[in-house]
């Protein structure tokens, strides 16, 4: 089945959809990496993390504003009512994940006064709270909750497009890939 232009997203949606995968797949594993380190080696093992988490944070703000200002395909039509609806909801908590998780982590930073190293860079700024490790401790919790259901959203994203392209026959990968329509 060959799909028209109007049916793909945009270039820049599709270079924000895979930088943003591939960034939240990295950060995933450097969080599992770190897990069972304590003390400074924890510290510079979790360093890229937040660095990549903070890079996560400002493009997917870029994203939500690119996707409110170019508007995406219209679903096949042969995806159902409750799969467009799934969908969306999908999305839109992917959003929220991938907005709050980074400031989730930032502000974790911040009550543990452990400022946020931007790869050698530049520091990224701590919020202006008193140091509480407790707290830390307790958005660090939600932190690694959160990024437990984004990993099983990604898993019901990836076999949505599959169930898409291989089952229904309808552009699913095609939509959200670079290159010619196939």
């Amino acid at each position: 089945m060959s799909i028209t232009q109007q049916a793909r997203y945009s270039t820049g949606a599709i270079v924000f959809h895979w930088v943003i995968a591939i960034l939240v797949i990295v950060n995933w594993r450097i969080a599992e990496g770190a897990e069972h380190l304590e003390g400074a080696a924890k510290a510079a093992s979790i360093a890229p993390h937040k660095a990549i988490g903070i890079t996560i944070l400002v493009l997917s703000i870029l994203r939500l504003i690119w996707r409110l200002t170019h508007r995406p395909p219209a679903p096949p039509e042969a995806v159902a009512g409750w799969e467009r609806i799934l969908a969306k909801t999908v999305h839109v908590i992917f959003y929220v994940l991938l907005i709050g998780l980074p400031i989730g982590g930032w502000l974790a930073s911040s009550y543990a006064g452990f400022p946020i190293d931007y790869f050698g860079l530049f520091t990224i700024p701590l919020f202006p709270v008193g140091v509480n490790f407790d707290t830390a401790g307790a958005i660090i919790d939600l932190h690694k909750a959160g990024g437990t259901f984004v990993l099983a959203l990604v898993v019901l994203h990836v076999l949505g497009a599959l169930k898409h392209s291989f089952i229904d026959k309808v552009p699913g990968l095609s939509r959200m890939w670079f290159g010619k329509n196939a």
